[in-house]
């Protein structure tokens, strides 16, 4: 087959850093901020590897990718290089390399964050990539740089001019992080780079920070989970593991037992319980439905005033049955339906 970048030059993967004055800086050094993720010493993670082995050998395999992860920061430089370091880059033949293993760039403006481009990885990635992107001359901008999906990141490096100012960048809304805990969905998969994810979307419309507990095929509302979710300093949960619990069975006899947990150590946070993105719920998968509506039923029957229920087809209501890759992981148009259905609950809420 013809490589299609010799017919259309726009398909070009450019990984060569041709600029003399570049100097490389470490995100987890100030003025740069990391937010979602923290580095060990060896890598980024997104909770304690002790936890995440206690939970099961699923969420410890996966507690080194890099979802909701970003670094924030602000510059004058007319470009912004990176220099990653990404053993084991994941590849799916059903998920973009862009999603799974790059990052994409954000450039704040006005008030309004705006997707700028794509540091896109090549397609024969080994251990990580290089790449660097002109943004002009436009003075000092705010910028986020969004983590891969589904990859381990050990160390990433900004590049900008020498001479370039760098500050830190204007600081998220004065209050916790929001905390999502779900399945390969909650991750990000399938979507085609990392900001697309419906957290993302929701992080940039209300300027609050969030940290992404989702496991590919692994969350499955164990009791070690909810321990550690319980312990966290948020301002509101997502709950949100149907896809993974094996059986209607053990559905039953996890899902309420994890919010109760998780309501009685914050007793006034808001909590917002979502069933699968489905558009056309079926015989089968209705039963499912209706044991997390009923956890959401008995919290309000209990009195609780801050519990709200997003049903199925309400998260795929903007494209019904176009908004998967395999009819189960979103694709970008699924995602922003799932965004745009928790935008509704949460501008009640912040």
């Amino acid at each position: 087959m013809t490589d299609i970048s010799k017919v259309d030059k726009n398909f070009i993967v450019d990984t060569k850093i041709d600029k003399k004055d570049i100097k490389f800086h470490n995100v987890t050094e100030a003025p740069f901020k990391v937010y979602g993720v923290y580095h060990t010493g060896e890598r980024f993670v997104r909770l304690p590897g002790e936890v995440a082995k206690k939970v099961s050998g699923g969420v410890y395999s996966l507690h080194g990718h890099t979802a909701g992860g970003r670094v924030r920061f602000k510059t004058d430089s007319p470009y912004i290089a990176i220099h990653a370091k990404i053993p084991n880059p994941a590849r799916m033949s059903h998920f973009a390399l862009t999603g799974s293993t790059g990052f994409d760039l954000y450039q704040m403006q006005g008030d309004e964050e705006r997707y700028f481009s794509s540091f896109v990885p090549p397609f024969d990635i080994r251990d990580g990539y290089e790449m660097v992107k002109d943004v002009g001359n436009g003075g000092m901008r705010e910028y986020t740089i969004n983590f891969p999906l589904y990859s381990t990141l050990t160390d990433l490096y900004i590049g900008l001019a020498e001479n370039a100012k760098i500050e830190e960048a204007t600081p998220y809304r004065d209050m916790p992080p929001i905390v999502y805990y779900g399945s390969s969905i909650t991750q990000g998969g399938c979507a085609s780079r990392p900001g697309s994810t419906y957290q993302s979307h929701i992080t940039r419309r209300f300027r609050i920070d969030h940290i992404n507990l989702g496991f590919s095929g692994s969350a499955k509302g164990e009791d070690e989970m909810t321990d550690y979710i319980k312990g966290l300093n948020m301002s509101c949960f997502v709950l949100d593991y149907d896809y993974n619990s094996p059986s209607n069975e053990h559905l039953a006899a996890t899902h309420e037992k994890m919010f109760k947990a998780v309501r009685e150590a914050h007793p006034d946070i808001p909590i917002i319980i979502m069933p699968k993105p489905v558009y056309y719920i079926s015989e089968n998968y209705k039963p499912r439905q209706d044991i997390i509506k009923a956890t959401y039923d008995n919290a309000i029957s209990r009195g609780d005033k801050n519990v709200y229920f997003i049903s199925s087809p309400e998260l795929m209501e903007l494209c019904k049955n176009e908004g998967t890759v395999d009819s189960c992981h979103p694709t970008d148009l699924g995602f922003y339906s799932m965004a745009k259905a928790l935008e509704k609950v949460m501008e009640k809420i912040f």
